[in-house]
């Protein structure tokens, strides 16, 4: 199909609005759910309430993170725009779902917990598909200044989320969810009528078995993680549970069983060659780390606001959602400085490493200054911290993406674009399990020797103050992170039987930080360091994805080297040997004529251009 030379324009427009909307409204409903749980009557941390609450951001995340390896897959067989579209009508509609709900109490979050996962459902058809789109609407020189583009939304989205929400959720909270649904309707319209599917499209059956092992293996490890965070017996996390045990094992099993059945059909749902291609295997390594590094930071960064530096320096526990918001904004700006111009550079350079390994060790770096960061700290030095961390992450991003896509075949882009967005969307989760996991270890060390002489010096009875330092620590942070004054939480009725001037001061601003400050401090030294070692091995995978020119540079010769490489479907080499290897065999001038003459056929007759690669190779063996 012929499209105008500024189709491709049209694409990142519309694209980069689909995954500006799928993102922000990840985080919009972390900093409404205060409101969201006050609206519809529910305390979500009463008893039995905590999975409501960690479902409500969950779900969506979870969902998204299943299901983008199989809608990628439908978009090579049915068409990428075609899918995209269908997950820009499923999201408006869950959005307008979502916002006229009219059900109260556990009702009321089960209504919002099934339309967050349709919502889910849409987010992993824009997700899976918005990379493949850009990928063919632009040519390889030019993919990492629009894939930087398009991950700019992805990541600012998660940001701006966190400003919308606590802008609107206390006017309204459906305010939350309606923000989304003419958003949503225009771009299901303008995707409709403007874009094309231009791509390579390969009709096949569909891998029913890989669909169903990779989904139940993916949703148990995931629901696992979910539940481990809750409190189990006498235990402060749900690590030791039967069930969550039961979930992680299992579905470790499923993948397991999925992975020996993609090698055995003749159309696998997750391309297991693809990952004989050295860029793509080391750029989805270093993008699975750094995600994993950083999806749980913005957890501990808005309970590290919220629960201490906001009520220390005046400002009440209801409006610490907001102010949070507004004071990481400096982590967005770092990003939106770095990922455009990174994508810029690497395309104009073709040496992404330089980008990709140096980002992931300045983000490594800002965890340093974090964990030397005292707890009560100057704002303009955390500025500049999280300012570093949003700058690293952004030289990372645009060009990790532009090497991974560019150097898988062109007719495997929309399963190759789902399987980067499943690492990534799962890193995500498991960077949240993983995270407060770290934090609570670091917190039940200290926290309850904290806590009882704490409550018993301001004249708690030492029976009452030692019953309530052995609270899992998760409750405290829990309550911290939705705003809610966590002493008011966890004494209730207490408070009544203290003198006026020590209820006054146990449920003030300062009480609560101060007896946290140390506690906290030790559980995010944990936490950050974890994140310090993921990010430095994301730096080394960085390294690994080639030398320019074989493979992973920026100039389109990869797309050749990547088709013959994963063209079996069962993983075998084929018999160009693909590769490093096959440019090895190829003399620089043959070589340079060889990747004209690709480039003119997939222009001239994309549906033909594997055949023409796989003609070419045999004609360089042949002479």
């Amino acid at each position: 199909m012929t499209v105008g030379p500024h189709y491709k324009w049209i694409a990142l427009s519309n694209t980069t609005l689909g995954v500006l909307m799928a993102t922000i409204n990840q985080s919009i409903v972390l900093i409404a759910l205060p409101d969201i749980f006050r609206g519809i009557g529910l305390n979500p941390l009463g008893p039995g309430n905590t999975s409501y609450l960690l479902w409500m951001f969950m779900g969506f995340l979870v969902v998204s993170a299943v299901l983008v390896v199989s809608f990628g897959r439908l978009g090579d067989m049915f068409g990428r725009v075609r899918m995209y579209n269908l997950g820009f009508a499923i999201f408006s509609v869950a959005s307008i779902f979502l916002t006229v709900t009219w059900m109260h109490g556990t009702q009321g979050a089960l209504w919002l917990i099934i339309w967050r996962v349709v919502q889910g459902i849409g987010g992993a058809f824009l997700f899976a598909n918005s990379t493949a789109i850009l990928t063919d609407a632009f040519p390889a020189s030019q993919r990492g200044t629009a894939l930087g583009l398009n991950s700019i939304a992805a990541i600012a989205g998660s940001f701006i989320g966190l400003l919308l929400g606590g802008l609107l959720a206390p006017s309204n909270w459906h305010y939350v969810f309606l923000v989304s649904a003419p958003i949503g309707a225009f771009g299901t319209v303008w995707a409709y009528f403007m874009l094309r599917d231009i791509g390579i499209r390969k009709h096949a059956r569909m891998d029913w078995w890989g669909n169903i092992l990779f989904g139940a293996g993916l949703i148990a490890i995931l629901v696992g993680i979910t539940y481990g965070l809750q409190p189990y017996g006498g235990h402060a996390m749900g690590w030791t549970s039967p069930f969550v045990l039961s979930m992680m094992f299992g579905g470790l099993a499923a993948l397991i069983v999925f992975c020996w059945v993609e090698t055995r059909v003749a159309e696998p749902l997750f391309r297991l060659s693809l990952f004989r291609i050295r860029a793509f295997w080391a750029g989805n390594t270093a993008s699975l780390l750094m995600a994993l590094g950083r999806g749980g930071m913005q957890f501990m960064l808005i309970i590290w606001l919220q629960g201490i530096w906001l009520p220390l320096h005046g400002y009440s526990f209801s409006q610490t959602p907001l102010w949070a918001g507004i004071y990481l904004v400096p982590a967005t700006i770092g990003f939106l400085v770095s990922a455009p111009l990174s994508g810029i550079a690497s395309d104009r350079l073709g040496n992404a490493k330089a980008f990709t390994a140096g980002g992931s060790l300045l983000t490594a770096l800002s965890f340093v200054f974090l964990i030397l960061l005292p707890v009560d700290f100057p704002y303009w030095v955390f500025a500049l911290i999280v300012a570093l961390n949003g700058f690293g992450s952004g030289l990372f991003v645009s060009p990790n993406r532009a090497e991974m896509m560019n150097a898988v075949p062109a007719n495997s882009r929309g399963a190759a674009g789902g399987m980067i967005a499943t690492f990534m969307n799962t890193a995500f989760v498991l960077s949240i399990g993983i995270f407060f996991s770290l934090m609570v270890a670091g917190l039940s060390r200290s926290l309850p020797i904290a806590m009882s002489s704490g409550l018993t010096a301001q004249g708690v009875p030492a029976s009452a103050a030692s019953s309530l330092s052995h609270l899992p620590p998760i409750g405290v942070l829990f309550a911290a992170f939705l705003g809610y004054n966590p002493m008011k939480q966890l004494l209730g009725p207490l408070l009544g039987h203290l003198t006026p001037a020590h209820a006054s001061y146990v449920s003030g601003r300062e009480f609560f930080p101060h007896l946290i400050t140390t506690p906290f401090h030790d559980g995010l030294g944990v936490a950050f360091a974890f994140a310090i070692g993921a990010n430095v091995l994301a730096a080394v995978a960085s390294l690994l994805t080639g030398k320019p020119g074989r493979g992973s540079n920026a100039l389109g010769t990869d797309e050749g080297a990547g088709a013959e490489l994963a063209a079996a479907p069962d993983g075998r080499r084929s018999p160009a040997g693909g590769g490093s290897e096959l440019s090895e065999l190829v003399p620089p001038e043959a070589s340079a004529r060889e990747r004209a003459v690709r480039e003119a056929a997939a222009h001239e007759a994309g549906a033909r251009e594997v055949t023409d690669r796989r003609r070419g190779g045999s004609q360089i063996r042949r002479g």
